[in-house]
């Protein structure tokens, strides 16, 4: 990814994050979740940057120093989980967010699958997590309402 040539590639890579982590964001806003369009579009749109700056800057070193993008990649996980376990709250036996925790981190995940340029696998994963967050929310609703009937 050559930084000078490479811009259009970097904005490409941006906001393919940002939409994808926006439409995971837009089903979470529309089921009236904590966190919605902008907090997954951030998470995504950071976690790329993340990644690209680590592979533009390791790019610009070579044979100065190693720098492995990886190892920027695996910070990201740490980072989210640490927002994650905000968003987590036991209360009166009943844990919430923790579906958005867990959905934050799969954005972060798909930012940093654009950020590497692998958009095809990105695109995927957030087809992958729409279908869990509406399809399997149904499913499991009605699993719920099946197991509270008497009989």
């Amino acid at each position: 990814m050559e930084l000078i040539g490479g811009n259009l590639d970097i904005f490409l890579r941006l906001v393919a994050a940002m939409v994808l982590g926006g439409a995971l964001g837009l089903e979470r806003w529309l089921a009236g979740k904590m966190a919605g369009v902008r907090t997954y579009a951030l998470i995504s749109v950071g976690s790329a940057l993340f990644v690209i700056v680590s592979i533009v800057v390791s790019e610009q070193f070579v044979g100065i120093t190693v720098f492995d993008p990886l190892r920027v990649a695996s910070q990201i996980v740490v980072g989210i989980g640490f927002i994650g376990a905000g968003l987590i709250i036991f209360k009166e036996s009943k844990v919430r967010g923790l579906t958005t925790a867990a959905g934050l981190w799969v954005a972060a995940g798909i930012g940093m699958a654009t950020g590497f340029g692998l958009y095809s696998i990105a695109v995927f994963t957030t087809l992958l997590t729409l279908f869990i967050f509406t399809v399997l929310w149904f499913i499991e609703k009605r699993a719920i309402i099946k197991k509270k009937k008497p009989g």
